[in-house]
This record gives C-alpha cells, structure tokens and sequence, in this order.
C-alpha cells in the first residue's frame, strides 16, 4: 500500500522577502522564488513541490523572518 505525503510547507507570503535562503537548503527542491510580488514589493518564496516535501524544517530553520512552518506527517 502506497501512503499519501502528508508534510506540509507554509509560506506567509505577505511576511517573506525573498532571500531564498530556504530555496537553497531544500535538500529535495520543494521551494522556488514566485515571480509574483508581495505588497511590500518582494519576490516572496513559494512552494513549487509539495509532494516532495521530507519534513525536514530546514526551510522554517534557516528562514530568518520566521516566515515558514513546516508540518510533518
């Protein structure tokens, strides 16, 4: 029997700025860079994989505007 992934990333897109940080220390690619900006003018982070997402918390760990949570299954 196949399960289901259940882990989960937020992003508070409206909090994010954009450093890309957690982009970079996704060991499974699940974030990007929208290409859509926030209304205080920042290219926030999004989630382009969620299926992908381990639960790790690297993302949230690293993110130095407390902008992501992550739930793990």
């Amino acid at each position: 029997m196949v399960s289901k992934n259940t882990n989960q990333v937020i992003i508070d897109f409206e909090f994010c700025k954009g450093c890309g940080l957690c982009v970079r220390v996704c060991p499974r690619n699940v974030l990007g860079i929208s290409e859509d900006f926030n209304s205080r003018g920042y290219f926030p982070a999004k989630v382009c994989a969620q299926e992908k997402c381990i639960g790790c918390g690297f993302c949230a760990e690293v993110c130095p505007e407390v902008a992501i949570a992550v739930y793990k299954e």
